[in-house]
This record gives structure tokens, C-alpha cells and sequence, in this order.
């Protein structure tokens, strides 16, 4: 039968299907646990340690949408969390079992894309350390409405993701217009991301408590942090009439 649009699905598939599967570029990826990757380290984001040590982050049930090797899921483990963890790459995933079985730390780490997942309100976190930038412009909406329907009520989305300004070699120096991606069938190695433009994405359906640089770490410290990404914290507006 020739293609034929009907529905929704139908034009997502059609925009995806002039791009490289992702799981094509991070299943290579994740092979060479030696590389010089920043975020190979076992190490947690410097903000995420800080919204913990700041008490507004208390514990329950937190999912990590792309986790990779698992270092931010493993970190809200030894916190207390419930954590339940998923990353497109089965390398990835078997390097994060690894390191939860060294530390004899019980996480659930899957290997699913986020648009495989179908949830209930019933986490208080959810947290994404790079995974938005690598979403094509139209599959933000069915990333943001599976957000929204897995967070309870007063629930936290934390995130990061490029900022404009990187001049390193295939990554996001300028904001593109999302036409552009699909007009060069290309997102330059990741979209970078204004504060207005993340606010416009997400403000009409979490709250923004905290939008900033991230700070910078240095090797030798205990936490991972680049100045090339955006932290952000936002809450899921509680529902009408209750009570922090």
C-alpha cells in the first residue's frame, strides 16, 4: 500500500524518516568506555546535588530519561530514590547494571526510548541530563505530554541541555530555527536552546524554578558540570486547592 497520512503517527514517522536513528549513533558511542567524555565519569551533575542539598528534592520515585552509564541515576539512589532509569543504548545500560552492581545499588536501568514508555502519575522526579537536545523538533510534544502524565502533582522535571555559544567541534553553536533542521535534515550535532525558547516550550505546562549556567567542574572535582549546558528545574503545578 502506498504511504498514506492519516493521523498524527503517520506525519511523525514521515518527519522521522529522512534522520539517522539515534540508537545508530549512541549504541557506538557508549563501546569505548575510555574515551575522554566528560560525562563518562561516575559523576553526578553539580545542580542535581544542589536542588538535593538544598532539600527541595526529598526523595520518592525518580525516572531518568537517558541516563547513559547511569552516574545521575546511581547518585538519586544513594539518596533514597526509587529509580527507575532508561537509555536507547544496550551498552550504556549494561555499563550502568555494571556500576549499580558495585555499589549494590538497586536500579531499575532499561534499555527503551522514551517514546516507548507509557506512564502513570506517580513519580516525584523525573530528570533528562541531555536527552531533550537530541529530540527532533516535532517529538518534543509527545516527550513533554509523557512528562506531564508521569509526574504527580508538585512533582519535579529537572533537566540540561545546550546553550547557545559552543564552538566545539559538531556541536550547537547557534540556536536553529526548527524549520531549518528539516529543511538541512540535520541538528548539527544537537540543538542549543535560548532561555526564552525553553521557557516558551515548557512554561504553559510546568513552572520554572530554576533556569541557569551550569557551573563548571574541573576533573578533580567530585561533580560534573560544564558551562556549555543550561540547568533547569520545573514543577508540575499542583492541583487545585492542595498543599505543599
Amino acid at each position: 500500500m502506498e504511504k498514506t497520512i492519516k493521523c498524527v503517527q503517520d506525519l511523525y514517522d514521515m518527519l522521522d524518516a529522512d534522520f539517522r536513528s539515534a540508537k545508530q549513533f549512541w549504541e557506538p558511542f557508549y563501546e569505548n568506555r575510555d574515551r575522554p567524555i566528560p560525562f563518562f565519569s561516575n559523576k553526578p551533575d553539580e545542580n542535581l546535588v544542589a536542588e538535593v542539598q538544598a532539600g527541595r528534592l526529598k526523595g520518592g520515585k525518580a525516572l531518568e530519561l537517558g541516563c547513559g552509564p547511569g552516574r545521575n541515576a546511581l547518585y538519586l539512589a544513594r539518596q533514597g530514590y526509587q529509580v527507575e532509569a532508561y537509555d536507547l543504548s544496550e551498552t550504556a545500560i549494561a555499563w550502568a547494571k555494571e556500576r549499580a552492581a558495585e555499589e549494590q545499588l538497586d536500579v531499575h536501568f532499561e534499555c527503551r526510548s522514551v517514546f516507548e514508555l507509557t506512564l502513570n502519575q506517580e513519580y516525584d522526579l523525573m530528570y533528562d541530563s541531555g536527552c531533550l537536545h537530541h529530540l527532533l523538533p516535532h517529538q518534543r510534544i509527545s516527550y513533554i505530554e509523557m512528562i506531564d502524565q508521569a509526574l504527580k502533582p508538585g512533582g519535579y522535571l529537572g533537566l540540561t541541555c545546550f546553550a547557545p555559544g559552543y564552538g566545539g567541534q559538531g556541536g550547537p553553536e547557534l540556536v536553529m530555527d526548527d524549520w531549518d533542521v528539516y529543511r538541512e535534515k540535520s541538528m548539527r550535532g544537537g540543538l542549543a536552546f535560548t532561555e526564552e525558547k525553553l521557557r516558551y516550550i515548557l512554561g504553559d505546562t510546568f513552572e520554572c524554578v530554576e533556569l541557569r549556567p551550569m557551573k563548571a567542574m574541573s576533573p578533580d572535582d567530585a561533580y560534573f558540570g560544564l558551562p556549555i549546558l543550561w540547568v533547569t528545574l520545573w514543577k508540575k503545578p499542583e492541583l487545585q486547592g492542595s498543599t505543599d
